[in-house]
């Protein structure tokens, strides 16, 4: 009986600095994950800090910041499991194995995140940005993983998939400081065309919100059906550009009214001819 302790004993003493090294290796791993945890947060607070003050909107310094987490975090976590004695290896190519079956079923999950890395590296908007992307107008609110928020005027929330932003064209309305309004204006041709225009020069030069440089273009464009058509394309400041555009049409039939030039209105003429019996 007591050789029978006694083996055992010598067995137990033959394990006891495997478990040692065990133990220290599994704190050891632990330091590693949690510090790095730890640095990875703070390298990421700081790098979308530093975006910030380079004057990139909060929502792709955020995206960037994000990203930049979470590659940290995967190679703290390898480097935490190689220290506790884990094939990392072997474990990494399971991951990739597991990774591509998962590519292949959320391929369009994937397609909006690549996308969406576009968006952050080319930049073709911003936060605040009025867009027609998507087949969808609004201002963008924000950009996530896989999906641009946009906001309408009416304060709908629509949320475009970042793969339909990048497979189409993108119209950003915001993006210079000034645009120009594109109008039509159509006049009788029992008008006088010169009164028309001079009445169209006062108005514009009497509004303030448009610029003098580029200059106002006023100008015959088609002598139409039932209509001269003019061309008037002020410049204004894009975010004037919807109020100038409701004004100015509203004062030219205002003032259009009271001198007397007639804007003419779809009309059809019908003759009836009578057949005699």
């Amino acid at each position: 009986m007591n050789e029978e302790i006694e083996a055992l004993l010598e067995q137990g003493s033959e394990w006891v600095p495997v478990l040692i090294d065990s133990g220290i290796n599994l704190l050891i791993g632990l330091v590693v994950f949690f510090v790095g945890k730890f640095i990875a947060s703070r390298v990421a607070q700081w790098c979308e800090k530093r975006l910030l003050k380079a004057s990139v909107d909060q929502a792709v310094a955020g995206f960037a910041s994000s990203i930049l987490y979470a590659l940290m975090f995967a190679g703290i976590a390898l480097m935490a499991l190689g220290q506790i004695g884990v094939e990392t290896t072997s474990f990494i190519a399971i991951l990739g194995a597991a990774g591509l079956a998962v590519g292949l079923a959320l391929q369009g999950s994937l397609s909006n995140f690549a996308s969406g890395v576009l968006i952050i590296l080319l930049r073709p908007f911003r936060s605040g940005d009025f867009i027609d992307a998507g087949g969808q107008m609004g201002t963008v609110n924000r950009i996530e993983l896989f999906h641009t928020y946009l906001k309408t005027p009416d304060n709908r929330v629509i949320i475009v998939p970042n793969s339909s932003v990048m497979d189409g064209s993108i119209v950003n309305f915001s993006r210079e400081s000034t645009r120009r309004l594109d109008l039509v204006i159509g006049i009788s041709y029992d008008a006088d065309i010169r009164l028309a225009k001079k009445l169209m020069e006062e108005i514009v030069n009497a509004d303030e919100r448009i610029l003098k440089d580029p200059k106002c273009l006023i100008a015959v464009s088609e002598l139409a059906d039932s209509s001269v058509n003019f061309f008037l394309r002020p410049w204004v400041a894009s975010g004037d550009y919807w109020t100038v555009r409701a004004d100015l049409l509203e004062k030219i039939k205002y003032t259009f009214d009271e001198q007397g030039v007639g804007i003419p209105y779809p009309q059809m003429d019908v003759h009836v001819h009578k057949q005699e019996s």
